[in-house]
C-alpha cells in the first residue's frame, strides 16, 4: 500500500483557514472571541482547574488574552509555552502577568527566561490552539509539531478552541496527532472523549 503525502492538503487547508480569519472584521472577531471566552469560563473543567495552560494568541487566533487576565484575577496558575531554541520542543512556564512575556519564536509572546519552567501539571486544563479542528477533535496546527509533541505526553484535560468558519467534518491526521477532549467554538461545546 502506498502512503499518500497529506502535507500539500494540510497546507491548502492552512491557507484557507488563515484567509477565513483575516476576512473577519474586527467587530466580528471581537464578538466571536467574547462568546468563545464566555463558553470557556463557564466550563466545569475550567472552574475546577487550579492551573490553566494556554497559548498567547496572535491577532488571527482565537483571543486568549482575556482568558489569561481572567484566570490570573481568579488566582489560577497560568502557564504558557516558550519554544526551546534549536528544537521543536516547548517549555511551559508560569506567568503572573503580561509583564512576564516578550516576543519570542515566530514573534509570538513567550515567557521571559526568568519565568519558572514547570514539568508537573496537576489539576490543569490545557487550551489547545489550532488553525482548524474537526468534529473528532483533531487539529490542524501550523505544521511544526510543537503542540503535538507536548500533547502526546500531557495527561490532563484538553480543550480545542476554534471559530466555526475553521471547523471541518474531518481533517487528515497522523498517528502522532492527539484529539482534544472538548471542542469549543463561538456557537457550541462538543465533548469528544
Amino acid at each position: 500500500m502506498v502512503k499518500q503525502d497529506i502535507r500539500p492538503l494540510k497546507n491548502r487547508l492552512r491557507e484557507q483557514c488563515k484567509s477565513a480569519r483575516r476576512e473577519m472584521t474586527a467587530q466580528q472577531k471581537q464578538d466571536k472571541d467574547i462568546r468563545l471566552f464566555r463558553r470557556l469560563i463557564s466550563l466545569e473543567r475550567y472552574r475546577r482547574a487550579k492551573m490553566v495552560i494556554t497559548f498567547v494568541s496572535t491577532p488571527i487566533e482565537v483571543d486568549t488574552h482575556n482568558l489569561i487576565l481572567y484566570a490570573l484575577t481568579e488566582g489560577k496558575q497560568v502557564v504558557v509555552p516558550r519554544c526551546v531554541p534549536g528544537t521543536r520542543l516547548m517549555d511551559f512556564c508560569l506567568i503572573r502577568s503580561f509583564d512576564d512575556l516578550e516576543p519570542g519564536t515566530f514573534s509570538v509572546l513567550e515567557p521571559k527566561q526568568n519565568c519558572e519552567v514547570l514539568t508537573r501539571f496537576d489539576n490543569s486544563l490545557c487550551i489547545v490552539p489550532g488553525l482548524a479542528f474537526d468534529m473528532h477533535g483533531y487539529r490542524l496546527g501550523y505544521g511544526k509539531g510543537y503542540y503535538d509533541r507536548f500533547l502526546n505526553a500531557y495527561r490532563g484535560y484538553t480543550v480545542g478552541v476554534c471559530y466555526n468558519s475553521c471547523l471541518y467534518p474531518s481533517l487528515p491526521h497522523g498517528r502522532f496527532d492527539c484529539a482534544v477532549d472538548l471542542l469549543v467554538t463561538e456557537s457550541f461545546c462538543k465533548r469528544i472523549q
